[in-house]
């Protein structure tokens, strides 16, 4: 392993910490789930639509702005003609606005707040009524007469002296929906072609440093330096001149610009030196500055993909186009691997009912397909609200989308059963709580769901002693009672984004989530290879390098119980560690408190290291970033 700047060296007296470590339940709780989401989800789709429902169309007649940037204010005029069926007295037509970042509600009592809405018609003789019957969402019943074919609302949203706040996120198509229930039975139908408008970047308030994580000496490299706003969008409004710092023996260009017709991004090349940590800085006319991750350089090592392999766009409850998703992925976020996995059936179009929208989504997955330099993969979230959630990955050209309300595909033993023999894998997620917790009274299938996503925008489900844990965790779910249970998984994370900032996920979180995949096979094939050999490690968003063995055996390994072993470890971090843990079952956590530096090296005699248990590392930051190393698993 390469030399850090600091060696912690359990037998020579560092200074080491001890905390208990939960005992391991009896049995794993069954979690209740929502099983009345499953029942609404299966009835709506059972139910027959009357002709009239989703008829007609809709367009933006008016906008002030004519863009609007994030989180700011505007008003918008939006012509609703009703379809050749009409709508029945006591009939509605909705509009709802994204439900998740930040939309003003429509409501149409208070004029002087956000959102208010005027609606009128010119049809004689009828009358709207309009409410807001739930967050983001105005319902207009119908009232004095039928509507008829080619008669039109206008529904003036932000009308008032206050408008209405368009979404903290940037996005090209930010829809509003426009949905009919044309015989006011209750079922409504959505506007395929709803009007959209662009939310376009605030301004620039972050510089972004980013470079691979490992390299060898005399590497060609790049620097990708990105401006962003304060939630992390791309593409504000810059025009600034950067100096760059390095230290000695790495060649590079002194300064860059950003300009906002290049994407306020800017790639610098420069080649790596000598074996060690490299950290390179810029700042900026402006102010702006920043620092890179760590780059490792060393000849020894295997290379670490960067991946977020969990998140989703606007076509299931996410921000922004699947063509923008994987345009931030590679562009913004430099990534290695991404997968876009929106919802098989939530949201608003739901994607087992839509295979145009589906296939955009493979479309965009092949386009961007390129590898070395970026492995993009097929995948889908199954939204399973009784057994928890799921990710679906392909690495293959499988394309199948298996929907979790289909009573075929319904629970994860008919998942795998479908997915068996193919090159797939599956990932619980939020599996301690969160939305749901994971039902796992049902053992993960070895083969294929061989690793567990431990962390993302909702926290962390390791462990409660975990840095910025999950909301409402169910006792006894965290991965870590999975393994005192005598499961084998190794460690994930990904950012289960919904902001549109696939590996960026936490610059507007407080956490995020990331896939450390150690391969030089940059290919579907070799980043499969890797995952099932659980040679991959979690963090919570924050590129730290993190290289670990046991008796010569690297993380994720399973080997006959030594009972006492050599752990050897290296730590590169983004901020100063506060401390690293080491974690085996019915044990003391041995906690090696930092120094106040950011690397750090490891070598010791470990015990208790028995027949059916596990070791692994969690590396907390003063800031509490962290990363997880897949576990070692003992025979």
């Amino acid at each position: 392993m390469a030399p850090a700047p600091t060696i912690l060296t359990l037998l020579l007296g560092i200074t080491v910490a001890s905390c208990s470590a939960p005992q391991p339940e009896k049995e794993l709780p069954h979690p209740a789930g929502h099983p009345e989401i499953v029942e609404n989800l299966r009835a709506d789709l059972e139910q027959q639509r009357h002709p009239a429902d989703g008829g007609g169309r809709a367009w933006i007649s008016q906008a002030e702005p004519e863009m609007v940037r994030a989180g700011e204010r505007g008003r918008w005029t939006i012509e609703y003609e009703v379809g050749p069926e009409g709508i029945s007295e006591g009939g509605t037509v909705f509009l709802q606005v994204s439900l998740w970042w930040g939309w003003s509600t429509p409501q149409t009592v208070e004029p002087s707040a956000p959102g208010y809405t005027v609606v009128e018609t010119d049809a004689h003789g009828v009358a709207l009524e309009a409410a807001t019957i739930d967050q983001q969402l105005l319902a207009i019943r119908i009232a004095g007469r039928d509507l008829e074919p080619g008669e039109r609302l206008t529904i003036d949203y932000g009308a008032g002296a206050a408008g209405a706040t368009a979404d903290r996120f940037a996005e090209s198509e930010s829809r509003f929906w426009i949905a009919v229930d044309g015989d006011g039975d209750g079922y409504r139908g959505l506007l395929a072609d709803s009007p959209s408008i662009a939310v376009s970047a605030g301004p620039a308030r972050r510089l972004l440093l980013l470079v691979p994580s490992t390299a060898t000496p005399g590497d060609e490299l790049e620097l990708r330096a990105v401006a962003l706003d304060l939630a992390g969008n791309a593409g504000p409004e810059v025009d600034d001149t950067c100096t760059l710092q390095a230290q000695p023996g790495i060649e590079m260009p002194a300064s860059f610009t950003l300009q906002t017709d290049s994407g306020s991004l800017a790639t610098i090349p420069f080649t790596s030196a000598d074996e060690g940590i490299v950290r390179l800085q810029a700042q900026c006319s402006s102010g702006l500055e920043a620092e890179s991750n760590p780059l490792m350089v060393s000849s020894e090592e295997l290379p670490i993909l960067w991946g977020d392999l969990h998140g989703h766009s606007a076509l299931s409850d996410g921000t922004g186009t699947p063509k923008d998703y994987f345009s931030y992925a590679r562009d913004i976020a430099a990534l290695d691997v991404v997968a876009l996995t929106d919802h098989d059936h939530w949201g608003m179009p739901y994607l087992s009912q839509s295979p145009d929208l589906w296939q955009e989504i493979l479309d965009q997955v092949d386009a961007f397909h390129d590898p070395p330099d970026l492995v993009t993969l097929h995948g889908y979230e199954w939204t399973n609200w009784t057994h928890g959630h799921r990710h679906v990955l392909y690495f293959d050209d499988s394309r199948d989308l298996l929907s979790s309300v289909d009573p075929r595909y319904d629970s994860p033993p008919k998942l795998w059963d479908a997915l068996r023999g193919r090159l797939a894998l599956t990932f619980a997620h939020h599996s301690a709580g969160g939305p749901v917790a994971v039902d796992w009274s049902i053992p993960p299938d070895p083969v294929l769901e061989p690793l567990t996503e431990i962390v993302s925008v909702h926290g962390s489900s390791e462990a409660p002693d975990s840095p910025r844990s999950i909301y409402s965790p169910l006792a006894g779910n965290f991965v870590r009672d999975v393994l005192d249970h005598g499961y084998r998984l190794g460690f994930v994370g990904s950012g289960d984004s919904h902001d549109g900032h696939p590996g960026l996920a936490h610059v507007s979180s407080p956490t995020g989530g990331l896939a450390a995949i150690l391969t030089g096979n940059r290919t579907r094939a070799g980043v499969l290879s890797a995952l099932r050999a659980r040679r991959v490690y979690a963090t919570n968003g924050p590129r730290i390098v993190l290289r670990t063995s046991l008796d010569g055996h690297r993380m994720g390994s399973t080997f006959p119980a030594p009972g006492t072993g050599i752990l050897r470890f290296l730590v590169s971090s983004e901020q100063p560690i506060e401390r690293i843990d080491i974690i085996r079952p019915n044990r003391p956590i041995l906690q090696i408190i930092g120094d106040g530096g950011r690397s750090s090296s490891f070598e010791g005699s470990i015990d208790g290291l028995e027949p059916g248990g596990y070791l692994y590392l969690r590396v907390v930051q003063t800031d509490d970033g962290a990363a997880w190393s897949s576990p070692f698993f003992f025979d």
